[in-house]
């Protein structure tokens, strides 16, 4: 198995990640592009020690941006909506 730092990339801070987290006990996180729901599943698991329910990943495409004349492509990224447990929350604020 990969570490976790290569799996797990960095939380998704958004307005709609905040509410599924609220309404649904689901966690939205960055994670490597070449990382499986079972790999991201075991990663979540030790990393914050909760029970996953389930995950659901989602390939993002980079945009194309443009400076001047130059053009490019930010890089593509993927997102997982881990849904944990009933009981169980992750706290990345620690407030």
């Amino acid at each position: 198995m990969k570490p976790l730092h290569e799996i797990i990339r960095k939380p998704l801070v958004t307005e709609k990640a905040n509410l599924m987290s609220e309404a649904a006990n689901v966690v939205a996180l960055e994670v490597s592009r070449s990382a499986n729901k079972i790999e991201i599943k075991r990663a979540v698991e030790m990393a914050f020690n909760v029970k996953v329910k389930s995950v659901n990943t989602m390939q993002n495409r980079g945009k194309v941006k443009r400076v001047g004349y130059n053009i490019g492509q930010r890089s593509n990224w993927k997102n997982a909506y881990v849904t944990l447990e009933e009981g169980h929350s992750i706290d990345f604020y620690g407030v």
